[in-house]
């Protein structure tokens, strides 16, 4: 089989598949001790929010990925949904383990309530029903859930290969089938490479506690434990129950006969280390016969404490070649094979880390000669497929020749120095931390405009389904309760119709909306071609003035000369405004600072004074040397990715540094503030600075009143100000702009970072 695979298949097809993570974890105190707060509501109601719910307690939260077709796309959207939890908690933390923190008694578990109505109901009341059956301790126990199915493309051409008699569904269900049962085999190998519960603390000690010893304060331990979340004493049946695997009928048949014996309720009760998905969740028995199976989840899998998302990459990728390897190996079939594989598993996991003998069909085998005879197949299959993964095979090997190397040993040798506490409090602080300095970003999205970012990570917390539409274009797609949202570059919505932007897009038409309507904007005059602004270029001689092309966005091609400017400078300014532009504005300038004020509808969301591409001196360093360093600032990229932009010393900057007799390469004098251009914006390197509760309710209305004007529910008014915390200054609106950032706003460089997402979800009606 594995040549007829390696004829019929591509790498990147073999790899391809459907994969998926859930991933549980307890809130908890800054000592440890599990929270009593409720679930945060800005994640809105559990049952809907495909996202972010909880599981069985209050407290402990579920994040779930989309589907993705690889890998990595689903590791990053697990640290994303981490990032945003992270940061909606308050002083709260993450859990980073399987086992439980501090853990109150069992009448004290605050139970997950899903709030009113009949489905709501139904799931308090199954985890009311497990607590009293199964205790609150082991309920409290989480772990990671790995969705895996091969893609259907992968399957159609197995099917049409192999001229079966079975009809497609059937061939589908036994490949999943046989992957169940080699998984069930094989999963102790699985338990030794993710297995890092070594450790539990005293709070959680139960009928195990005899087993156990004192390894620090409050840490209990025994010797070679790899996995309690995986052992006798983790989360299971009442009764070992063994479920039929050789059919999805045979296999629902005898769950129903666990239930009319009384040892589970539900088929949702069984407690197995894999699972078979169906289509249809809230009608599995018949979605499963009718539909077949849709795809396998993998349950025994230990939150990795090191890693923010609970499990790392290289894990990941070596599940791609065990889901292959599951699929390849021939079956040997034996009576009472899932009793000896439920065995090896407790003796893994209780015991994995030392010499042990585990039993292969029937007969003793020591653990490190059974697991590298595995990772030699694999490693046979990854050669003769060409998946490239020999360094992830590499480090098993490893692995199992070192059990040092080994999740449990690190958590045992931690919890031994710190404290099983203090040490996994550690490691969320430091995980919470990194959180906060992805804050601005959605991990894996980076290579999209910020604002788009922004608006996806706010609209993910709160279960709004997000779709890519469009990558290179920021195009989204958000989607909630049957309502749908296209959306471009996060402002760029459905809510302003088509001429409100050709209103703001044109500087012309804009002035003369906003003058019809009793708002100051600056004089100024319109020229078509650059020979008919030459020839006038002499009429604006030594006075305060800006020209700047008729359409631009992002402060491209504008000059300002505030002190006024020589013919010569002036005719330089029309060749910059030209190179972006047929027509260009020469316009009067306007004193003051300039403010961007954000209006979505009748209000002012954000206020910012962006200050001009800037640098500050130390008295050794030239202009150019300080942009360099300025430039290493993590927050400052390229393309607005970044709440920042990088400065660019232009041609426009250094006409602008002519005019105060400086170059490039001028050293300014220790603390002395040089401003690199006049305009301000964020876009070509300036810093900006909220202003939103600095600024009079006077010029919020003249702001609102200039976006009604145009027509417009979403828009940034840039206002020209001469003294800011005057009502009676005067002031000039300069811009509308039509597809306003909200970063800068979210995310300033000085002043309060404000939820602008959020508001402008309001405005879409989500």
């Amino acid at each position: 089989m594995l040549n007829r695979f390696k004829e019929m298949f591509t790498p990147n097809e073999l790899l391809k598949g459907n994969y998926g993570i859930e991933r549980e974890a307890l809130r908890v105190s800054k000592d440890g001790r599990i929270s009593y707060e409720i679930h945060p509501k800005v994640f809105g109601r559990k049952i809907e929010n495909p996202y972010i719910t909880t599981d069985f307690a209050e407290s402990q939260v579920e994040v779930i990925t989309p589907t993705f077709t690889n890998i990595e796309e689903t590791y990053n959207f697990l640290n994303a949904l981490y990032d945003i939890v992270s940061m909606e908690i308050g002083d709260e933390y993450l859990w980073p383990q399987s086992m439980p923190s501090i853990m109150p008694g069992e009448n004290k578990i605050p139970v997950a309530n899903f709030g009113e109505g009949e489905k709501n109901n139904r799931a308090h009341e199954y985890r009311e029903y497990l607590l009293k059956k199964y205790g609150g301790k082991k309920q409290l126990i989480s772990g990671i859930h790995f969705n895996f199915s091969f893609s259907e493309e992968f399957i159609e051409k197995l099917y049409k290969d192999g001229n079966m008699e079975i009809d497609y569904k059937g061939f589908k269900d036994n490949i999943y089938l046989k992957v169940a049962r080699n998984f069930l085999r094989y999963r102790w190998l699985l338990i030794y490479f993710t297995g890092a519960t070594s450790v539990v603390h005293k709070s959680y000690l139960c009928e195990c506690k005899n087993d156990l010893e004192e390894i620090s304060k409050d840490s209990f331990s025994c010797e070679g434990s790899l996995s309690y979340r995986n052992s006798e004493w983790g989360y299971k049946n009442t009764t070992n129950l063994f479920p039929n695997y050789d059919s999805v009928v045979e296999h629902l048949e005898s769950i129903d006969e666990f239930i009319r014996d009384g040892v589970i309720e539900s088929h949702k009760e069984l407690y197995s280390q894999i699972r078979l998905k169906p289509k249809n969740k809230d009608d599995l028995k018949n979605s499963l016969i009718n539909d077949g199976i849709l795809y396998l989840e993998y349950r025994n899998i230990d939150i990795n404490p090191f890693e923010k998302s609970g499990v790392s990459l290289d894990d990941l990728y070596f599940l791609q070649v065990f889901n292959l390897f599951l699929l390849l190996k021939e079956e040997k079939t034996q009576d009472g094979w899932q009793e000896e594989a439920q065995a090896n598993q407790y003796l893994i996991a209780s015991s994995g880390s030392g010499e042990i003998m585990l039993k292969r069909n029937g007969e003793s085998i020591s653990k490190e000669k059974w697991a590298l005879e595995l990772l030699d197949e694999m490693m046979i299959t990854n050669k003769e497929l060409n998946l490239k993964k020999e360094d992830v095979i590499n480090k098993m090997v490893n692995r199992v020749k070192d059990p040092k190397l080994s999740y449990a040993y690190k958590v045992k040798e931690m919890s031994r120095e710190d404290g099983y506490i203090n040490s996994h409090i550690d490691l969320a602080k430091k995980f919470k931390q990194s959180s906060y300095e992805n804050r601005f970003k959605l991990e894996g999205y980076e290579d999209l405009e910020l604002s788009t970012q922004i608006l996806m990570k706010e609209s993910i917390k709160r279960g709004i389904a997000v779709e890519v539409v469009d990558r290179s274009d920021n195009f989204i797609l958000l989607k909630k309760d049957g309502k749908v949202e296209y959306v471009k570059q996060a402002t760029k919505t459905s809510k302003d119709n088509y001429i409100t932007v050709l209103i703001m897009e044109n500087k012309v038409v804009t002035k003369k909306v906003l003058k019809s309507n009793g708002i100051r904007v600056p004089e100024g005059e319109e020229f078509s071609s650059i020979k008919e602004a030459l020839l006038a270029a002499d009429r604006f001689k030594n006075t305060s003035l800006v020209i700047k092309p008729k359409s631009t966005n992002f402060g491209l091609g504008i000059s300002i000369f505030k002190d006024g400017a020589s013919k010569d400078d002036i005719i330089k300014a029309f060749e910059i405004a030209f190179k972006h532009d047929n027509t260009v504005l020469i316009e009067e300038f306007i004193k003051g600072k300039e403010y961007r004020f954000l209006v979505f509808d009748d209000r002012v969301v954000g206020i910012l004074h962006r200050v001009p591409a800037n640098v500050m001196g130390n008295g050794i360093s030239s202009i150019k040397q300080l942009v360099e360093i300025k430039n290493e600032d993590p927050l400052r990229g390229y393309h607005y990715r970044t709440p920042l932009e990088k400065i660019n010393l232009d041609e426009n900057a250094e006409l602008f540094l002519k005019h105060q007799n400086k170059d490039f390469n001028y050293i300014p004098g220790k603390d002395e503030v040089v401003y690199l251009r006049e305009n301000s914006n964020i876009s070509t390197g300036g810093d900006s600075i909220d202003y939103t509760d600095k600024i009079p309710d006077k010029f919020k209305e003249i702001a609102v009143k200039s976006a009604k004007a145009a027509g417009a529910r979403i828009c940034g008014v840039d206002m020209m100000l001469e003294n800011y915390s005057d009502e009676g200054s005067k002031y000039g609106i300069i811009e509308i702009n039509f597809n306003p950032a909200i970063h800068i706003h979210s995310y300033p460089y000085k002043g309060k970072e404000r939820n602008i997402a959020a508001e402008l979800l309001k405005v879409l009606d989500l």
